[in-house]
């Protein structure tokens, strides 16, 4: 499953029609959203004659997390969209700072905040990335292109139009088209699908931090009987993956590599763990993989790898990140505290499917005192294995079971991964 957006190799278009709407996406805390709008003329656009009132667009207001499969194409169930900014471009790029340049793009930036434009729904029991996407674009002025003597308003291109336009050309996909997706087979001939980044500049005579990203149980690999499948929505569904790619959310400008496998949730998590150790030790002798610094953070479900692996492959992680996981066992407690693997489990108080006391908490609490039966201080133990709640205010939508959001907006806590 291709995640590149095809150029468009359409012929010009006729006086008063736009030629493409090309959704531009980008990975959000809770996943993957619409945030803006490329859309083509046959030329040049006149950018004076834009304003916020030039289009609309509207999109569903469905959201996976919340809302029965219906509601995504359901008519009634549509918002439309906050314009934050609009300028021309020459490609279907959204630019940082909102200035124009020449271009047969008009980008309609959209808030990011807006509960409408999600991208990933669900599908054979997990999530899929929606190529068919519901954003429609109304042209409600008129748009006019450059004059030629570069003053005046230029000859009209479109008419204003209460048309409502669909996407013609697939979604431009910021950072998560930046990943590569491929699949491993093992040993045994079982295949694993995985996403990576490598740095921009990728040296291989450098040595890097790895960050393994370990999904939620509906982030796992799924494929129907018609050769569908839901190859990198790992990716997609939530940040953990691409927010290692930018350095305002890391708080560091140290290029890391992104590895992020989607395991196909066959099996116990002990197989599945063994599999994507077996991946992650092929790709770290591929790659400029600092072996010192191979890190794990894990979503929901992919604690249980996490876990599964601290304890039967001591050593292969140099520290790891619980966000919102499921409970590690005692047996596994006493192991990770045997290897002395830096563990940081972070747990929403309410959260909805997986209770805080028996899991967030008791893992905590397991490898805390695993330490002291050790004979470690308890300040020594806290510096090995620490641990953060957060409430409902933490969360900017009520799923109070992803606590990668909150997790993922405190720097401070990425940073100490890093410096393990």
């Amino acid at each position: 499953m291709s995640f590149v957006p095809t150029t468009s190799t359409a012929a010009p278009a006729a006086q008063g029609s736009i030629v493409n709407v090309v959704p531009i996406t980008e990975v959000l805390p809770f996943g993957q959203k619409v945030t803006a709008v490329a859309i083509e003329y046959s030329q040049p656009v006149n950018a004076r004659e834009l304003s916020a009132d030039t289009f609309s667009v509207s999109d569903t207001t469905y959201n996976f997390r919340f809302h029965p499969i219906g509601d995504l194409t359901d008519p009634t169930k549509r918002a439309d969209r906050t314009v934050t900014a609009i300028y021309t471009n020459d490609d279907a790029a959204r630019e940082p700072d909102h200035q124009s340049d020449p271009g047969r793009f008009v980008i309609v930036e959209l808030d990011p905040d807006d509960a409408a434009g999600n991208t990933v729904y669900a599908w054979l029991g997990g999530v899929r990335v929606n190529t068919d996407l519901q954003t429609q674009v109304v042209q409600q002025q008129s748009v006019y292109a450059q004059p030629g003597n570069g003053q005046g308003r230029g000859p009209l291109l479109a008419a204003a139009s209460g048309d409502a336009h669909a996407p013609t050309q697939p979604a431009v996909n910021d950072l998560a088209d930046d990943f590569v997706y491929e699949r491993f087979v093992s040993s045994t001939g079982t295949m694993l699908p995985y996403a990576y980044h490598l740095p921009d500049g990728y040296e291989p005579s450098r040595s890097y931090p790895v960050v393994v990203i370990l999904p939620g149980q509906g982030m796992g690999y799924r494929a129907d009987a018609d050769g569908l499948n839901n190859e990198g929505v790992q990716v997609a569904a939530d940040n953990p993956a691409t927010a290692w790619l930018q350095p305002d959310i890391i708080g560091s400008d140290e290029d890391v590599i992104v590895l992020a496998p989607q395991n196909q949730r066959i099996g116990s998590a002990t197989v599945q763990s063994e599999l994507m150790v077996e991946l992650v030790n092929d790709f770290s002798g591929k790659y400029a993989v600092d072996q010192d610094r191979i890190y794990v953070s894990t979503v929901s479900y992919g604690s249980t790898l996490a876990w599964a692996a601290l304890a039967n492959h001591p050593g292969l992680f140099d520290a790891a990140l619980i966000t919102g996981g499921f409970v590690a066992s005692a047996a596994q407690a006493t192991a990770i505290a045997a290897s002395g693997t830096p563990v940081w489990v972070t747990h929403g108080t309410t959260d909805h499917l997986l209770n805080v006391v028996t899991t967030g908490q008791t893992s905590f609490n397991r490898i805390w005192s695993a330490y002291i039966a050790l004979g470690k201080t308890p300040a020594q133990a806290t510096a090995l294995v620490k641990y953060t709640e957060y409430g409902d205010e933490a969360f900017g939508e009520p799923d109070e079971h992803l606590a990668a959001a909150p997790t993922y907006e405190d720097d401070s806590i990425l940073q100490w991964l890093l410096a393990q």
